[in-house]
C-alpha cells in the first residue's frame, strides 16, 4: 500500500511539468517580453536549489569536504556535458537549439530522479513521512518548472517540444521513486553522491549559462526587474526549503 502512495505521489509531482502548458495561452509578443524575465528566475530557482536544497541535505549526510568534491564534480560533469551538446547540436558556432537547453533537461532530470528516490525512500517509513516530503518537493518543484519551461523556449524550443521533453525529465522522479522505495536501506549512497554533484550542475547552468545572458540586457529598468526576479527565484527556493525543514 505504501508503494501505491509513493508511485501515485511522484506522478503527481511529475505533472507539475505541465505548468509552462499556461504559456500555450500567452500571446508569441507577450511571452517573449515575458521569456527574460523567467530566465532571470531560473537561474535564482537554480542557485537556490544549489545551496538552500540540495547542498544542506547532502552536509546532513556527508563530510564537508565529500560533498564539496562531488559539487565540483558536477560542475566539471556538466562543464564537459555542454561541449558534448554544443559539438554535436552547433555547427561554425550557430545552434537552431543552445546547448544549455539540453544540459538543463539533463540537470533537471537528475533532480528530479534524485526527488523520487527521496519519496520512495520517506514512504518506506510511513506514509505521513512520505506525504510530508512529498510537499516539500512540490513546493520547490513549481518554481523549478517554471524557470526550466523558460529555459528551453529561450534555449530555441517550440512550446509544444519543451512542455513534452519537459515532462519526460520529470518522470525520472517515477523511475526514483521505484528505486528509491526499492533499495530504501542502500539509497542513502545514490543520494550522497547525486545530491551534491546535481547541485555542481544547477551551479554551472545558472553562472556559466544563465546569467551570462542576463548580462546582455543594457536596458537599465529590464535589467533591474530581470534582477528582482534573480532573488525572487532564489527567495521561492529559500521559502521552500524552509517549508522542508519543518
Amino acid at each position: 500500500m505504501n508503494f501505491i502512495w509513493a508511485l501515485g505521489s511522484s506522478i503527481i509531482i511529475s505533472l507539475i511539468a505541465f505548468i509552462g502548458a499556461a504559456s500555450l495561452l500567452v500571446k508569441e509578443q507577450l511571452l517573449n517580453k515575458i521569456l527574460f524575465l523567467l530566465i532571470s528566475f531560473s537561474a535564482g530557482a537554480l542557485i537556490g536549489g544549489a545551496f538552500l536544497h540540495l547542498i544542506p541535505e547532502a552536509a546532513e549526510q556527508n563530510s564537508f569536504s565529500e560533498v564539496s568534491v562531488c559539487v565540483i564534480a558536477g560542475f566539471i560533469m556538466f562543464f564537459i556535458l555542454e561541449r558534448f551538446f554544443y559539438w554535436r547540436h552547433c555547427h561554425n558556432g550557430k545552434c537552431d537549439i543552445h546547448a544549455f537547453t539540453y544540459l538543463n533537461l539533463f540537470g533537471d532530470g537528475v533532480h528530479n530522479f534524485i526527488d523520487g528516490l527521496i519519496i520512495g525512500t520517506a514512504f518506506v517509513v510511513n506514509v505521513k513521512f512520505g506525504l510530508t516530503a512529498s510537499f516539500a518537493i512540490m513546493m520547490h518543484e513549481i518554481p523549478q518548472e517554471i524557470g526550466d519551461f523558460g529555459v528551453l523556449l529561450y534555449g530555441g524550443m517550440k512550446k509544444q517540444k519543451a512542455l513534452l521533453y519537459n515532462f519526460l525529465s520529470a518522470l525520472t522522479a517515477v523511475f526514483g521513486t521505484v528505486i528509491g522505495f526499492a533499495l530504501a536501506n542502500t539509497s542513502g549512497m545514490f543520494l550522497r553522491i547525486l545530491m551534491p554533484a546535481a547541485a555542481g550542475g544547477f551551479i554551472y547552468i545558472a553562472s556559466c549559462d544563465l546569467i551570462p545572458e542576463l548580462h546582455k540586457q543594457k536596458d537599465l529598468k529590464k535589467a533591474t526587474l530581470s534582477m528582482v526576479f534573480f532573488i525572487f527565484g532564489i527567495a521561492l527556493m529559500y521559502l521552500a526549503a524552509t517549508i522542508h525543514h519543518h
